[in-house]
């Protein structure tokens, strides 16, 4: 039952983040301003998929934190970690064009 309302707390979170957005290019996700995620509504929506492993604002937590990811990767090495896998990230967890529109947006944040 617990795990059903957390379920339900992130998700509700999640939506109130999107509906929030009001259209600008960057929304802050933490507190202190050290954190902004680029806004994509898109992927956003595709990245629910991952916040299990990478945490509600990318901060990480099973998984490895991608907030900066784009620094470290480019859209095409980000796209074929999600297609392929790597470590303990199991390959094709989201449809390959999905990964496509994923990676982009990941990619944005360095």
């Amino acid at each position: 039952m617990k795990k059903y309302f957390m379920a339900f707390v992130l998700g509700s979170s999640l939506l109130t983040l999107a509906a929030c957005g009001g259209g600008d290019e960057e929304q802050e996700t933490s507190g202190g301003g050290e954190f902004t995620m680029v806004e994509n509504e898109e992927a956003q929506q595709l990245y629910q998929s991952c916040i299990g492993c990478h945490g509600n604002n990318m901060e990480g937590a099973s998984g490895p934190n991608l907030q900066k990811v784009g620094s470290k990767y480019s859209q095409e090495e980000i796209e074929s970690i999600i297609n392929n896998g790597q470590g303990n990230m199991p390959a094709g967890l989201v449809p390959e064009e999905d990964a496509t529109v994923l990676a982009e947006w990941l990619a944005q944040h360095k």
